[in-house]
């Protein structure tokens, strides 16, 4: 192993950690990545013992990764529990299952081959916010480490243990069938089984593991992606299309006509669908969502509320943690199931399984399920390339002008800005329910930007179009991963 540390500071991000391996970070530096989290840990449990679930996701890399990381905890004095190649709801799941102090994921999730990180939680079903990721920083960037005695041991067959789990639990009586495509990433080892094990018909796509990701990253936010999942469906008669992403936090869906639904709609028919049964239940969903659940009127007459929250899965996962809610969802895929239906963090595959249950409920196919909610048109999520040192101050600067519109009643294609959201980034709204968002990416040099209409797709574009103006006058932005 090179003496040399080499460890980015930017790698620290808003609630874990990513690198290009070996060129941000090297052997030595994830060595001290887990000197630094075992150090935080038994600060944080106040253990000289800590026991720590760690696992790793199906990357050429992700192993010997993991190895270093395991030296650098160990010899803090934590207790290291390896369960094997996992997803991440399998890791917070062992975490419960196991009654340990802590949790360590070595994944890069959907960001493309090269990229690693880890995805690392103390207190149950919850992983690092903003704060735990700075203190994480300062420790290990300032080597201020605890030492002490670790040891660790392998748990054989945890995978079995986590499949039954969701299995058990979730049986089914319609026969649904369901396209189960998982990008070659590790979610393919999981998916078919837990589907198949609660009563479905499962259609495999791209669910041999491949770390080369030869189609395309796996990713339910990716177009590429949720189009192959589209055409599978349709040549096969499906009722259903899941899009796993690489370590099965996140799920896409695209209906049985092949139209891709975009999560938080998802999000919000499973939310109707739960209201009925659990009246007067909380949901948290992120910014990036639509703006129909501030006016349904199934969750109204179920005197259900919804809260509008940071995008992340970290800060939705606390927040459904904090109110009590049933249920959070974010755009991006990730849906946080709490008490009785899940441990409160996300997980793709119980995520497609309440899809399931909302199949099993109805007598109605997905796209007519879909027709029950009203029409509106939405752009996938961009984003427009900006440095990590320089996004920050970009969206801050962004809040100040879209708040100055609004109090100079500014119209935007016709209309005026009626709400400012700043809880994260700058959420604006207008008269007619339209709505635009900007705000900067907790894992990438980027930025975020969504627009949403009632009204029309023309509508949707015109504040997309606003946004951008706003944006190229910057100065400080590249070029986009996707644009409408």
């Amino acid at each position: 192993m090179s003496k040399d540390i080499k460890i980015d500071p930017y790698g620290f991000r808003e609630y874990d950690a990513r690198w290009l391996y070996e060129k941000d970070i090297n052997q030595a530096g994830i060595e001290n990545l887990g000197k630094g989290l075992g150090t935080q840990i038994i600060k944080h449990t106040k253990k000289n013992n800590p026991r720590v679930i760690v696992g790793h996701d199906y990357r050429s890399y992700s192993e010997e990764i993991k190895l270093n990381l395991k030296k650098g905890l160990v010899s803090t004095g934590c207790f290291v529990e390896d369960i094997g190649l996992s997803l991440s709801p399998m890791v917070y799941f062992g975490q419960f299952n196991l009654d340990a102090d802590a949790v360590a994921m070595v994944t890069a999730s959907h960001n493309e081959n090269g990229w690693t990180g880890v995805k690392m939680g103390i207190k149950k079903g919850l992983t690092h916010a903003p704060d735990e990721m700075k203190e994480l920083k300062e420790i290990t960037l300032n080597k201020k480490f605890n030492e002490g005695k670790g040891s660790e041991k392998k748990i054989d067959n945890f995978q079995k243990v986590y499949k039954n789990d969701l299995i058990n639990k979730n049986k089914i009586n319609k026969k649904i069938k369901a396209v189960v495509a998982c990008g070659n990433g590790t979610a393919g080892i999981f998916a078919p089984d837990i589907l198949r094990g609660i009563g479905c018909e499962v259609i495999e796509l791209d669910c041999k593991l491949d770390w080369t990701f030869p189609k395309y990253n796996p990713n339910p936010e990716d177009l590429e992606m949720l189009h192959a999942i589209a055409k599978v469906v349709i040549e096969n008669n499906a009722d259903i299309g899941f899009g796993f992403d690489g370590d099965g936090d996140r799920v896409g869906v695209i209906d049985n006509k092949g139209n891709e639904i975009f999560s938080d709609k998802i999000g919000l028919l499973i939310a109707r669908n739960l209201s009925t049964k659990h009246k007067e239940s909380k949901f948290v969903v992120d910014v990036k969502s639509t703006g129909l659940y501030s006016k349904d009127k199934v969750l109204s007459e179920n005197k259900c509320e919804t809260i509008y929250w940071k995008t992340g899965h970290s800060h939705i996962k606390r927040k459904v943690n904090t109110e009590k809610a049933l249920a959070g969802f974010e755009k991006s895929g990730h849906f946080f199931f709490n008490h009785p239906l899940g441990y409160g963090y996300d997980d793709g595959i119980n995520s497609a399984i309440q899809v399931c249950h909302l199949l099993d409920n109805q007598n109605k196919m997905m796209s007519e399920i879909m027709n029950d909610i009203p029409h509106t048109y939405q752009t996938p999520t961009m984003a427009p390339f900006c440095k990590d040192e320089e996004k920050y101050q970009v969206v801050e600067d962004l809040v100040k002008q879209v708040e100055q519109i609004k109090n100079d009643k500014t119209k935007i294609d016709n209309q005026e800005i009626t709400e400012v959201l700043t809880v994260n980034g700058v959420r604006f709204s207008f008269e007619d329910g339209s709505w635009g968002l900007i705000r900067a990416s907790s894992n990438k040099p980027s930025l975020v930007v969504v627009t949403e209409s009632p009204t029309s797709d023309e509508r949707k574009k015109k504040i997309f179009n606003f946004i951008d103006t706003l944006l190229q006058k910057t100065g400080k932005i590249g070029e986009y991963d996707q644009k409408i």
